[in-house]
């Protein structure tokens, strides 16, 4: 059978979910009563934020071929999701709003496409709207593909414009799926996975070459693992079981596995174990690290078997076990960014019935040591492999003393931001703040500019851009790539209460931005800390220089009310006596922060 395998890119809200229930429409793969709106979005938390999360595949049949669609986020904290359903498919529908224009995005998700030698069909969407300008969106479009005003398809995906021309154009300019040639057996890459409490291990594959069927034996080759396949068969979208599945085509294998670290995302399961494993994906590095807590002790165990279930849906997590000594025993979580750290705390409270505490965001830091360094300065585990000389740190109370230190050095990033002309100024002076550096300016037309930033990552990870859409007015888009690590006077900021080191609560700054930084976290420990019976210092300090200061007064207690009169020497014996007491209060006293407090500071 002629087979097509393509997916939807595009920015955010540009409309790849509608355009797909159009296709499931016009194939009638669904039945007109099972239709609803972002048919493929299947988790609450999608269709609650109207956001695509995860991946999602769909076998149509159109004329007598078999077209597979993989539906794809458009956010930024989501591409490795996109990157994984580029290398399942031969071509790439790249969809753009005739209203908004080529944004960050769609620049960013063309660029991934391109890479896996796709072949493009653009699409414009959203012609049926007042604002509409194909002719100029049409020519933003020509300039970065290279092609002719005539290659470009229109649509109105929510009326259901233009369809039938777009299915027609999958059938003729995308490829058909060549196999590779590795003999007489088959091999599938798996490029996602679900845990199912029935039936284990549930792998979304593209097969590669050969048939694989329901019964036969097959292999884990990464894992060097042996299993019986108890299922096959491919998504309509929910799982429609078939006899077998063969090469070119998208389905999915039941595995019948209970422990899900033998399914890895890039995985190749084959029908021998002497065949060659297929290249798999690069595996994506973590951009923001938060630690996830179980409010009540108990909920550890419960946890970790969420996050082991959470890490093979979502190939992008990471996780490991840490113990804080405020929060007791949690885990070290690595995201993508700030919108995936949202969703996956989301996940876990919901799917999996966890009560979470979820600690500030950082990213992580490269400590290089100088020549002499004693061990018991950091941990082992905490050092890199290839030179162990520097130590990855994305915790601050595992930052050493910085007498042992060579060089600190942070994670900075390519960022790309899409605006009108007039924004550009105070797009700049945004970044600017962030220790920005502005590289290039290129008029994507007249009214719009892609501006090209180099900037630290910490700078970005956490309010940037709702400061964007307000500097912007909402018209800004962004985009992010990782750069590499970049030597920095970067510091630990350490809090100080009653002159002891809360060491919960430092975190790792630039000296430039130490004092704003601190005199904010002061200011705010300030609003939680309870009075006690004497005034308690709250200072924010690197090493032995304290850079900003609040005192929380002491409460005062009224010791001479009870006077009812008599000498005014009365009075002053007991104020004397409540001030020696203070004194010795404060020499013996300790600051609790307890969880509120604590929270209230370190939640985002």
């Amino acid at each position: 059978m002629d087979i097509r395998n393509f997916c939807i890119i595009a920015h955010i809200d540009h409309g790849k979910s509608t355009l797909a229930d159009r296709f499931l429409q016009v194939t009638k793969t669904v039945q007109e009563r099972d239709m609803k709106e972002q048919t493929l979005d299947m988790m609450d938390l999608e269709r609650e934020r109207g956001i695509t999360i995860k991946l999602q595949p769909v076998r149509m049949m159109h004329k007598g071929m078999q077209l597979n669609l993989i539906d794809t986020p458009g956010h930024t904290d989501f591409r490795y999701e996109v990157s994984r359903s580029l290398a399942a498919c031969e071509g790439a529908i790249l969809l753009v709003d005739a209203s908004q224009g080529v944004q960050a995005q769609t620049i960013a998700v063309l660029m991934m496409a391109l890479e896996h030698d796709l072949t493009i069909i653009p699409v414009l969407n959203k012609i049926d709207l007042p604002a509409a300008d194909p002719e100029r969106t049409g020519q933003e479009v020509c300039g970065l593909l290279g092609c002719s005003m005539e290659d470009i398809l229109r649509v109105s995906a929510k009326e259901g414009t233009g369809v039938e021309a777009v299915l027609d154009a999958v059938r003729e300019r995308i490829p058909a799926p060549v196999p590779a040639a590795s003999g007489d057996g088959a091999r599938a890459l798996v490029f996602d996975a679900v845990s199912d409490t029935y039936r284990g291990v549930i792998a979304y594959v593209r097969v590669i070459d050969g048939v694989l069927h329901a019964g036969q034996s097959a292999y884990l080759l990464g894992a060097k693992h042996v299993f019986s396949i108890q299922e096959v068969g491919y998504f309509t979208p929910q799982y429609h079981a078939c006899d077998t599945i063969g090469a070119g085509e998208i389905g999915y294998i039941v595995t019948g596995l209970k422990d899900v670290r033998y399914v890895r995302t890039g995985e190749t399961v084959a029908s021998e174990a002497s065949l060659e494993p297929l290249p798999g994906y690069t595996l994506v590095q973590p951009m923001v690290f938060a630690g996830l807590y179980p409010i009540e002790a108990d909920g550890y165990a419960k946890l970790r078997e969420a996050l082991e279930k959470l890490a093979l849906n979502d190939a992008a997590f990471r996780y490991e076990p840490e113990r804080n000594s405020a929060l007791g025993n949690g885990f070290r979580c690595g995201f993508l960014g700030l919108l995936h750290l949202d969703i996956v705390q989301e996940r876990l409270e919901r799917q999996f019935d966890c009560d979470l505490i979820v600690t500030a965001p950082t990213v992580s830091y490269e400590v290089r040591f100088q020549a002499k360094r004693p061990a018991e300065v950091i941990r082992a585990s905490l050092l890199k492999v290839d030179d162990p000389q520097v130590a990855v740190i994305s915790n601050p109370a595992d930052f050493p003393d910085p007498t042992y230190i060579d060089s600190v050095s942070e994670p900075w990033v390519r960022l790309e931001v899409v605006c009108r002309s007039g924004d550009i100024g105070p797009v700049m002076t945004l970044v600017q703040e962030r220790r920005g550096t502005y590289i290039s300016l290129q008029y994507l037309e007249a009214e719009r500019a892609l501006l090209v930033f180099e900037v630290p990552l910490q700078g970005i990870v956490l309010d940037f851009f709702d400061a964007l859409k307000s500097a912007t007015e909402g018209f800004g888009s962004m985009h992010y790539d990782p750069l590499g690590f970049r030597q920095g006077d970067l510091v630990k900021l350490h809090i100080l209460l009653l002159g002891e080191s809360a060491d919960a609560l430092s975190t790792i700054v630039h000296r430039s931005e130490a004092h704003d930084i601190g005199a904010r976290l002061c200011k705010k420990l300030k609003e939680v800390i309870p009075k006690a019976q004497f005034p308690i210092p709250i200072q924010a300090a690197i090493g032995a220089k304290v850079v900003a200061r609040e005192t929380v007064s002491a409460l005062r207690k009224d010791v001479t009310g009870h006077l009812y009169g008599g000498d005014v020497t009365r009075k002053r014996k007991l104020l004397e006596k409540q001030k020696k007491g203070k004194k010795r209060l404060k020499q013996m006293g300790k600051v609790l922060l307890n969880q509120d407090a604590f929270m209230a500071v370190l939640k985002r």
